[in-house]
């Protein structure tokens, strides 16, 4: 399931989350030399590979290789890997950053995007395979969001049926998201480190007081026209 929006209304844009999205397209086509569908070149020793990154830090490696834990959160594999992540952090991001506030929003989304790489590491720690995408960090948002807002409708569509949206609760979808990543984890696909930023946003919510603390001082909408649109 493809989301495409939730039913909440802010009154300030998601300033940080559109500067993502932004940089994330930025980033993808000056790495492809402004081909949609070209191989990456620019930016392909940036990726994270989970051996080096140990070799590193046990000072048997490259320190730089450290650094790509970060640049490896803003190179993605194909058009499909780029589209699926700035679909799911426009539709959960701005919410979480109204509720989060300012800078501190930034700061946590590249903390979850490290405790991400983390998890793909415990769980690949030989590995060679370069690893790349803000899946990570964005599975940080949507774990930040599935405390939050665990009742919201959002609006998703399925392939190739994009004709015939419908709502979900949110914590149905993002449940179901977050199961699937750990029962059915795809090959080529990071989903340890995807369900390690989902639970690292989690874990953010309850360290900094919980849903309750956080919003107390919030101020959200439902869009009452939103099953009209």
């Amino acid at each position: 399931m493809i989301p495409i929006r939730d039913n909440l209304l802010r009154k300030e844009p998601a300033v940080l989350v559109w500067t993502l999205v932004g940089l994330n397209i930025i980033i993808y086509l000056w790495d492809r030399n402004f081909g949609l569908f070209s191989s990456n070149i620019a930016f392909a020793d940036l990726a994270m590979r989970p051996r080096q990154v140990l070799l590193a830090f046990r000072a048997n490696g490259d320190p730089l290789e450290i650094a790509k834990l970060f640049t490896s959160m803003f190179l993605h594999g194909n058009l499909m890997h780029i589209i699926g992540n700035v679909l799911f952090l426009a539709a959960f991001g701005p919410a979480v950053e109204a509720a989060i506030r300012g800078p501190r929003f930034a700061l946590y989304y590249i903390f979850w995007g490290i405790v991400a790489a983390g998890a793909h590491i415990f769980v690949n720690p030989g590995s060679e395979a370069p690893t790349v995408g803000a899946s990570g960090a964005i599975g940080g948002v949507l774990g930040a969001y599935f405390l939050l807002f665990p009742g919201t409708q959002v609006r998703v569509v399925i392939p190739p049926f994009f004709f015939l949206p419908f709502n979900v609760t949110s914590w149905v979808l993002l449940g179901l998201w977050f199961v699937w990543q750990v029962v059915f984890p795809q090959p080529g696909v990071a989903n340890w480190a995807h369900a390690g930023g989902f639970l690292a946003g989690m874990v953010t919510i309850l360290v900094m007081g919980g849903r309750k603390a956080i919003l107390q001082d919030g101020d959200f909408e439902e869009d009452k026209d939103f099953d009209d649109d």
